[in-house]
């Protein structure tokens, strides 16, 4: 059923402590049986952030997809809707842009998509915060989450042992498999992720995302309600934005691990950016992502702002390069998210042939893994991750989950690239461990 889109009151406050409010505010908005928080970190290595957090509560409407046609129903919501829409779009949606299948098994049970028009928007911006609400006034909203009480983790915490879906010297051998595949001109590159996982855990996912974030600070940190299902993610990535009419994408490809002091961190970082194969692994997804942006940007306005940028995190340093280009005035939003959709840092090149083998080669459905969350605005711009660094919880079946991958390439060391995966996963398991 539509809803008719109600016209929302906003209003603005100044507050002076930007974390202090933030924690109450995610705290507050939990409440919902749908919310999406997500968390800039202070804009930690993003130039083009429109706020310091964004937060979405409650839903007047929302969009499951689970059949056909999802970006054609996406884009009817859209338009129907033009306010506030938040969602995520899974990795398997390849199957609606491309004559492809996911047979693995799934776990989780997520929607292939979801999106929803909020009750309450929360935006802040430094010392100020924006509030827009289709039901309560927003000072009442600003009241309530002042005086809001956190209350800490009632749910009891039981994590039993990490399981691995595919054994280390499978994964050794399987690359080795993918390599041969590059050799015979299969591919130039491949994304090849590894599932880990949590039988009967029982945990708080609220508690566990602000260990994550605490742990991983990253520019593109979210956290998802469905119901019983939870996002807690820690991302560094961004999918794709539309500011107006440029499009921006900053694919990842390359890392290495943080140093033990500065002189070291200059040393590692001097270390990725000279490395010859990480170079031809992230040339080749900007490359796909400007094929990908061609289709749907104006001829000749396709450039690359930014190669081989090294950005510090957490754990990690990251190759990072930025694409823009200007939208065609005649390509719809949501189109330009078909046509670019999944992001060519977690498929590989050429696409489709990669996206036929990752089908092949990895042993679980990946789901939201590798796919996107965002939100769209009123006046039709967008913005969204990668999901990666990323836990998926499904409540009801006690299943916890997290997924790690890389580009193999022509050089790559099998032995080298399972080693990177642990490192990716650096945050997430100090948060597991902690939870022991």
């Amino acid at each position: 059923m539509i809803l008719i889109n109600k016209k929302r009151k906003t209003s603005h406050f100044d507050i002076s402590q930007i974390e202090n409010f933030k924690a109450l505010a995610f705290s507050w908005a939990t409440q919902y049986e749908v919310c999406c928080l997500m968390d800039s970190n202070q804009g930690v290595q993003d130039e083009y952030k429109e706020q310091e957090v964004l937060i979405a509560a409650g839903y007047e409407d929302q969009l499951f997809y689970t059949v056909h046609n999802a970006f054609e129903n996406l884009k009817s919501f859209y338009e129907n809707n033009k306010d506030w829409l938040f969602g995520f779009l899974t990795y398997d949606l390849k199957n609606e842009v491309e004559k492809l299948s996911s047979k693995n098994p799934d776990y989780l049970g997520f929607p292939e998509m979801h999106f929803f028009q909020p009750t309450v928007v929360i935006e802040i911006k430094s010392e100020l915060v924006l509030i827009h609400s289709s039901e309560k006034l927003p000072q009442d909203i600003f009241q309530t989450i002042c005086d809001f009480k956190i209350k800490k983790s009632e749910s009891a915490t039981s994590i039993s042992d990490l399981q691995n879906r595919m054994s280390k010297s499978t994964y050794i051998d399987t690359v080795g498999q993918i390599k041969n595949h590059i050799l015979e001109g299969d591919v130039y590159e491949m994304n090849f992720c590894q599932e880990f996982f949590i039988e009967n855990a029982v945990l708080d996912p609220f508690h566990v995302f602000n260990k994550l974030n605490e742990i991983s600070r990253a520019p593109f940190s979210c956290f998802y309600k469905l119901k019983n299902r939870f996002l807690i993610c820690a991302s560094p990535e961004r999918y794709m934005k539309k500011s107006e009419n440029t499009l921006i994408s900053q694919p990842i490809k390359g890392t290495i691990k943080r140093g033990a002091d500065l002189a070291e961190d200059e040393l590692f970082k001097k270390q990725l950016y000279n490395s010859e194969k990480d170079r031809a692994e992230n040339v080749m997804i900007v490359d796909l992502v400007r094929n990908d942006f061609a289709r749907v940007c104006e001829a000749g306005s396709v450039k690359v702002k930014e190669l081989f940028g090294i950005y510090p995190f957490e754990q990690v340093f990251q190759m990072i390069s930025t694409v823009e280009g200007k939208l065609k005035k005649e390509v719809h939003l949501i189109d330009a998210i078909k046509n670019t959709f999944p992001m060519g840092s977690m498929t590989g090149a050429p696409k489709v042939m990669a996206m036929q083998l990752i089908e092949k080669y990895e042993q679980s459905k990946r789901g939201l893994y590798s796919g996107a969350v965002g939100y769209i605005t009123p006046d039709g711009d967008f913005d969204f991750n990668v999901v990666i660094r990323s836990m998926l919880y499904n409540q009801a079946n006690q299943y916890l989950s997290f997924q790690v991958g890389g580009a193999i390439v022509y050089d790559s060391v099998p032995e080298l690239e399972y080693e990177e995966c642990l490192l990716k996963a650096k945050g997430i398991l100090e948060v597991l461990q902690s939870l022991r």
